[in-house]
């Protein structure tokens, strides 16, 4: 389990304002997805940490936070795997 997302999602969601149902309502997850990765009996896959923490960031229901800075990767990082 990486508590680390965990931590992150609890942050992500309570510096947003939002309640749980807020939140997943916001985000069209179930509510008992969301319980479980806070709870820490499902994992919380990193893409779908990075894609919350995106959106967020982009509609400005947040602010960049440092902690969060090993979710995000510059463009020059992300090369596509092979030419179309």
């Amino acid at each position: 389990m990486n508590s680390r997302n965990i931590e992150i999602l609890k942050l992500l969601r309570k510096e947003a304002g939002m309640s749980k149902i807020q939140f997943v309502e916001y985000f069209g997850i179930p509510m008992r997805t969301f319980e479980d990765w806070e709870r820490g009996s499902m994992h919380l896959p990193d893409f779908v940490l990075k894609l919350f923490i995106y959106k967020l960031e982009q509609e400005k229901l947040i602010e960049p936070h440092p902690d969060w800075t090993g979710f995000e990767k510059s463009k020059d990082q992300i090369k596509p795997s092979r030419k179309m």
